[in-house]
């Protein structure tokens, strides 16, 4: 759809520097047959240039190319009017354009939750601290299994994780009679005071879908629009918060293990594969499990504290939640996991509601991008 919105960019730019050759008579153009002083030929190039720009920013510049898209129709609609009887058809070409810059401005202006991530992850990235080393001393008074899990990965002699960024991709549904979306995330963690950021873009019923996690503050929320502008989902609330509170302990198991050191923690042994974990934040507790391999790699999670968000999103249903880990490969040097699913399971249903694949993990950014 971009890429579509692209050329038709780029097409329209053209089309306005048919104006400029008739102004500087650059070339004969018979078929306009209105003069163009050279003062109204600028009017063109200037709008020919705007299309050109967005064009091109769409893919660069995201959270603004609708601003330029809009100067762009502003310009292009004076030059039309000023020679109305030749061009008046471009005023379709704006039409078009204008209602993907409406879609341009809910998806990215300064009220989207795409607004909201950005200036959420800049505002936390601004108290960022360089970190220590992880040393052999910080994980002694872990349980054999995690200890192990933090070699494996290599998380000892490496620094400890302050922020972490994660970009991955995969299909999602809500129930099991629920058809797939596909879709492409972003999150941003920190962990000097705890915060998980987490934009996820995708598609339903041909619509584009627009979601955003936020736990900070000792609060949490979780809000879906569709296509940025119409809400379909808001969950807050304690129990919200309890539960993106197991969502932020897993994070730490999968993507920042050098963060398992966290006081915060505490561990109890359950058999020769097995541990269980108590988290406590913002005055939450919760208990998870987790589940090792003879190698050493985390190969499951689970947790009854993480709460299912019904069919039309009014409320928090009680299920098993799990994160079955499929494979692994290299991040940085650190080897964490990189494909996994998504489970709920309860007596009445059990279903793989998440397939994701990580695409990157970086630690310890210093910027948004």
């Amino acid at each position: 759809m971009l890429l579509l919105l692209a050329i038709l960019l780029v097409f329209h730019g053209f089309i306005h520097l048919m104006g400029v050759a008739k102004a500087f008579g650059l070339v004969d153009l018979p078929e306009l047959t209105q003069p163009i002083t050279p003062a109204v030929g600028l009017l063109w190039l200037a709008a020919a240039l705007l299309f050109f720009s967005t064009g091109t920013a769409i893919f660069v510049w995201p959270r603004l190319w609708w601003m330029l898209g809009a100067a762009g129709i502003v310009v292009s609609t004076a030059a039309i009017a000023l020679a109305w009887s030749d061009a008046r058809w471009g005023t379709i070409a704006n039409l078009l354009i204008g209602i993907a810059v409406v879609g341009g401005f809910a998806w990215y202006g300064p009220r989207s939750l795409h607004a909201e991530y950005v200036d959420a992850v800049a505002a936390a990235l601004a108290d960022r601290r360089e970190a220590a080393v992880v040393t052999a001393a910080d994980v002694a008074h872990l349980p054999d299994l995690v200890r192990r899990y933090l070699t494996v990965t290599g998380a000892i002699g490496r620094p400890k994780v302050t922020n972490f960024r994660a970009r991955m991709h995969g299909r999602i549904r809500g129930a099991v009679d629920e058809p797939w979306m596909t879709f492409s995330a972003e999150q941003h963690n920190f962990y000097e005071r705890r915060q998980r950021l987490f934009y996820m873009t995708a598609s339903r019923s041909g619509l584009p879908v627009q979601g955003l996690h936020r736990y900070a503050d000792a609060s949490a929320s979780m809000r879906i629009r569709i296509a940025g502008l119409v809400p379909i989902m808001k969950l807050e609330g304690d129990e919200m918060t309890r539960t993106e509170t197991v969502t932020l302990f897993n994070d730490m198991c999968l993507m920042a293990p050098e963060t398992l050191i966290d006081p915060a923690l505490e561990w109890s042994p359950i058999d020769a594969s097995t541990v269980q974990a108590t988290f406590t934040n913002a005055g939450h507790t919760i208990r998870a499990f987790l589940a090792f391999a003879e190698d050493g790699r985390l190969v499951n999670f689970w947790s009854d504290d993480r709460r299912r968000a019904s069919a039309d999103g009014s409320e928090l249903l009680a299920a098993r939640w799990s994160t079955p880990i499929a494979e692994y490969r290299s991040f940085e040097g650190r080897w964490l996991p990189a494909t996994g699913t998504g489970r709920w399971s309860a007596p009445s249903t059990d279903f793989a509601y998440l397939e994701v694949v990580i695409d990157q993990v970086t630690t310890n950014v210093a910027s948004v991008r």
